[in-house]
């Protein structure tokens, strides 16, 4: 039962040729060229943060 939503909101942002992903929490990723690469960090984060919740719960 985790009825809790997840507090990292990630978006991803451009700025110039780059794609960056940043996260509610604070964190940003990589400057990346692809922004499905972009896409993939920010899932990625908050997969990996979700599951710490979770363990720690």
């Amino acid at each position: 039962m985790h009825a809790q939503s997840s507090p990292h909101t990630t978006t991803t942002t451009e700025r110039g040729s780059f794609a960056l992903a940043r996260c509610s929490c604070g964190w940003a990723g990589p400057a990346r060229r692809s922004r499905d690469r972009a896409r993939t960090d920010a899932a990625e984060h908050a997969r990996t943060n979700d599951d710490e919740a979770t363990h720690r719960a």
